[in-house]
């Protein structure tokens, strides 16, 4: 039987959800089998399609994408759901305009989560974030939805959040601008970690960050940074399956 519109439309979005994966593993979030990515069903509100457990981010091929129900509690988690999948079905309760979220361990955002530091804006890629970033101040794993929805009220309406002594969760309005943004943070604290050992830090002026931000980032571009990854990724012998 000849596949159907909305079967086509889950099939690419699983792929995307792949190749977030294998980016994100390529630009700092690989943590042996840590990590995942999800995104919410276009159909069907109540559902998502997130990374399944025991592979690296790597690894990951459109297969390995799995449903999950919004409704679905950690007591009824199947044997290939990560353990801190509540943290994306929370979010996604909350905030309707999220359709994309990952979380993950990269180091240089990692460490800054385990200091009083700040993101500074000291470079344009710091400028994605010219709102700020937020903060959970809880180490532990977050795997009851107590503690999930304590993550998303942190989270409230900013794109990222630093989870103390933990790692980050990123949300985005797609898978696009999901990666754009999980990658930028990461690049963004690690020039910020360089330039404090070369001197005292020089913030790019507040009243230029909105108009920079603007600029800079947009659909246009953030589609050509995707497709530059994808190419990347398949030159490199490392993307996903083809059809």
């Amino acid at each position: 039987m000849a596949a159907t519109a909305g079967d086509r439309q889950i099939r690419d979005l699983r792929a995307e959800v792949a190749w977030a994966c294998r980016i994100l593993a390529e630009h700092g979030y690989r943590d042996l089998t840590l990590g995942h990515v999800s995104a919410r069903d276009p159909g069907d509100p109540g559902r998502i399609w997130i990374k399944r457990r025991g592979l690296t981010l790597a690894e990951i091929e459109p297969e390995d994408v799995i449903a999950v129900d919004l409704d679905s509690h950690p007591e009824s988690a199947t044997p290939e759901m990560h353990l801190e999948t509540v943290l994306h079905t929370e979010v996604y309760r909350r905030r309707e305009d999220v359709t994309a979220v990952a979380h993950g361990h990269p180091p240089y955002s990692t460490a800054l989560g385990a200091t009083d530091s700040p993101l500074l804006t000291l470079t344009h890629d710091a400028v994605l974030f010219d709102r700020g970033i937020a903060t959970f101040e809880n180490a532990d794993l977050i795997t009851e939805v107590s503690q999930a929805e304590q993550v998303a009220d942190a989270l409230g309406d900013h794109s990222a959040v630093l989870m103390r002594n933990h790692g980050v969760l990123v949300a985005g309005a797609d898978i696009r601008w999901l990666v754009l943004t999980a990658v930028t943070l990461e690049r963004a604290v690690m020039l910020q970690s360089i330039a404090v050992t070369l001197g005292s830090p020089r913030p790019i002026e507040d009243g230029l960050l909105g108009d920079l931000n603007r600029r800079k980032y947009d659909d246009y571009l953030v589609n050509e940074y995707w497709e530059a990854w994808v190419r990347e990724l398949r030159r490199g012998g490392i993307g996903i399956k083809e059809d």
